[in-house]
């Protein structure tokens, strides 16, 4: 053999590059490179896919956990909302029962009394939770928290003033519980 290695001959492609030609191992090694480096990029890619699938299953949960959480909270406090006003309501309910057990033996002297104290332990109740009483005697009359039920002439009152409160009104932290109803004071009548 004339000093030549028995390495099968290769025929030269016009589009082949002379290492591929020439059988170079390189390009293949290339090639497998780059496809364990394309693998390693899926798996890192997947990996953060999957970190990102979990985190979105974990914020999707804490929110419905919160929306469930807010449900309850909105029903308890429509549930239990008047607890504190009821427990306060019960003190008059107490004093009332009494005044009724000791009617019997009272004159109506202390009947007046025992109701004037309920009185003022109710409007102190309610004077705690934000009620407003609206007694407009002699006011200008405001349709926003009065409600006319007749106009009577009167040389006393201003005319569009309030001349008699036929019933309070209420008001609830600065909102319209029960107009007052008034009759309202109109010109006098000449005559």
């Amino acid at each position: 053999m004339n000093g030549q290695t028995d390495r099968p001959e290769v025929e030269m492609d016009e589009d082949m590059p002379e290492a591929e030609a020439a059988g170079d191992p390189e390009p293949e090694a290339e090639a497998a490179e780059e496809a364990v480096d394309a693998d390693f990029v899926l798996e890192e890619l997947q990996a953060k896919a999957n970190e990102h699938w979990d985190r979105y299953l974990r914020a999707a949960a804490e929110t419905e956990n919160v929306r469930k959480r807010a449900i309850r909270d909105v029903e308890q406090a429509r549930k239990f909302a008047l607890e504190n006003f009821s427990r306060e309501l019960l003190a008059v309910k107490d004093s009332l029962e009494m005044g009724i057990a000791a009617a019997d033996n009272a004159d109506a002297e202390s009947l007046l009394a025992g109701k004037e104290a309920t009185l003022k332990l109710l409007a102190g109740t309610l004077e705690r939770f934000g009620i407003a009483e609206i007694d407009p005697g002699g006011e200008p009359f405001d349709p926003d928290l009065h409600e006319a039920m007749t106009m009577q002439p009167s040389a006393d009152v201003e005319p569009g003033s309030v001349l008699t409160v036929i019933q309070k009104g209420y008001a609830l932290n600065g909102r319209l519980l029960r107009p007052a109803r008034v009759i309202v004071a109109s010109e006098p009548e000449d005559g």
